[in-house]
């Protein structure tokens, strides 16, 4: 199955260069045309491992792949702050959970980046198309990571920093 996912991934990574996908089920459609066929979930399994974003082309948001920073690949921390300062994150409260609302399509990465970050704050997180629900343990917890989240959205990017 490995194999399948990768050679998946890498027709992804071709359409995305060859034309503008808007929505997960273009891309399934786009896949069945190559000879893929894949479901919603597996679809949004490969939008978040392979970090894809969405950005404005003509007017529309498509899917893209995430701009490399430098030839290093960068840490699950600098991932995080990339997406967090790149696109519009709205985070609010709820209960023991942050509600972050962001662009269509982009929840997955998000998510994704806070997951590899490890963050000991952090007892789960569930994505959406452009919801992400982060749950903690307790109030404590939430009030640190959102105050990490707040820091990573200011923060400079790390080749600026210099």
């Amino acid at each position: 199955m490995e194999v399948m996912k990768q050679a998946r991934q890498g027709v992804i990574r071709d359409l995305l260069g060859r034309r503008s996908i808007r929505t997960q089920h273009e891309l399934a459609a786009a896949l069945r045309e190559r000879g893929f066929r894949a479901t919603q979930a597996t679809i949004s399994r490969d939008v978040a491992e392979l970090g894809l974003v969405k950005v404005p082309r003509n007017g529309a948001a498509v899917y893209a792949l995430p701009e490399p920073l430098d030839d290093a690949e960068p840490s699950a921390e600098d991932r995080l702050a990339a997406l967090l300062r790149d696109l519009p994150v709205d985070v609010r409260e709820a209960g023991l959970l942050l509600v972050l609302r962001t662009l269509s399509g982009s929840a997955h990465a998000i998510a994704s980046a806070l997951d590899r970050a490890h963050w000991p704050e952090v007892a789960g997180s569930v994505a959406g198309d452009d919801t992400l629900f982060v749950a903690f343990a307790d109030r404590g917890s939430l009030r640190r990571a959102r105050r990490r989240l707040a820091r990573l959205q200011e923060r400079p990017p790390a080749s600026s920093a210099l």
